[in-house]
């Protein structure tokens, strides 16, 4: 079981690079890269709020429940 972080995906869709998701949401690109990598244990709600508003999309974009 897993949670996949679909991060790279929704930033490919909008076209925004990692420097400019960054900027916007005040994140440290190191975090941001780990994030994005899935290669995080938790994220906090107030982070997740502002990806959303930069990327236009839901947690449900982002975030995604594997059984494998």
């Amino acid at each position: 079981m897993a949670i996949i972080v679909n991060l790279d995906v929704m930033m490919a869709k909008r076209k925004m690079s990692l420097n400019d998701l960054s900027e916007r949401v005040n994140i440290t690109l190191a975090n941001l890269s780990k994030l994005k990598t899935g290669k995080v244990r938790a994220i906090r709600f107030s982070t997740l709020e502002a990806v959303c508003e930069a990327l236009d999309c839901q947690p449900g974009d982002l975030l995604e429940y594997s059984k494998e």
